[in-house]
């Protein structure tokens, strides 16, 4: 019988529309709560639809707020795993029995902040946490490095009740080199929550994810915020999530404008069949490539 994991994620927009030029406190958490029920919405949704590993979409419960540089956004951030969202999270995962990948504005001390993503497996059990790595700078409206130190965990997998998952996020997926490193520590699924806009990203978004799902013979979900997002209105954020198999294959992909749920079923005996047809890892040589890592 074929080993069947059934993974979704969810791709949304914020409702609520800050100040320009920094916001306050009441607004955050209005935001934040506004984000985590309607997440928590789909997240039964996707538990009524028999969902065993699910990804929310990049810091989840806010605006893309790197859309401007305003210091009063680092109230956003909270503790992992020992803020609000992660707990609440935790109990949601234990009753539904189902994996969470929970990306958050983390705080790890005082002005000591990232872009991160918790794992939380079936039994509520907080498994770890990603930090991106690479923090974009880029023009105009993704003001990254103003917000988000470069990640320092390395590139964690984590062995789930369901799988073995890896995550990576949004501006990361550009690098070749961490998708590797997934897939050599033991990777089945890959999950790049995001948020990014048409006219910037969108002729790279169906090129670079297969190709790192090919590459390394792994399945790969890739989420993305929809809508435009007062009061900054960088662009659109077009969505068109989806789950590639590890032939690089779309198997399922949401629209470009809708808030939903994608849903896919993914059989993890396909990893091997592709690797024992495409035997790159097999075929690397690592021994070659120093100069790549020189400064």
């Amino acid at each position: 019988m074929a080993n069947v994991v059934r993974c979704g994620l969810i791709q949304t927009k914020n409702d609520i529309v800050p100040k320009i030029g920094g916001t306050d406190k009441a607004t955050i958490e209005k935001i934040k709560a506004n984000m985590l029920e309607k997440h928590l919405k789909y997240t039964k949704e996707a538990k009524d639809k028999g969902v065993q590993i699910l990804c929310y979409q990049e810091i989840f419960n806010g605006p893309y707020f790197c859309a401007e540089q305003h210091n009063s956004w680092y109230d956003a951030a909270e503790e992992v795993p020992n803020g609000p969202t992660i707990k609440k999270l935790q109990e949601v995962a234990k009753e539904y029995n189902m994996v969470l990948v929970v990306p958050v504005y983390e705080k790890e001390g005082k002005g000591v902040l990232y872009n991160t993503a918790a794992v939380i497996d079936a039994d509520g059990t907080y498994l770890g946490k990603y930090r991106k790595n690479h923090i974009p700078q880029v023009a105009p409206g993704f003001w990254e490095k103003f917000y988000f130190r470069p990640g320092n965990l390395g590139y964690p997998i984590f062995k789930t009740k369901y799988a073995t998952i890896g995550v990576y996020i949004c501006y990361d997926r550009h690098f070749p080199e961490g998708a590797r490193a997934l897939g050599l520590a033991g990777a089945e699924i890959v999950f790049n929550p995001s948020a990014t806009v048409a006219g910037l990203s969108e002729y790279l978004w169906k090129l670079e994810q297969p190709a790192h799902a090919a590459a390394n013979g792994y399945f790969l979900g890739a989420i993305n915020r929809v809508g435009t997002e007062a009061p900054w209105n960088i662009g659109e954020f077009y969505g068109s999530s989806y789950f590639c198999n590890p032939r690089g294959q779309i198997i399922v992909q949401a629209s470009r404008d809708k808030e939903e749920l994608v849903v896919a079923d993914l059989n993890m005996e396909e990893i091997e069949e592709v690797r024992n047809t495409w035997q790159f890892y097999r075929d690397r040589r690592p021994e070659t490539y120093e100069a790549l890592v020189k400064l």
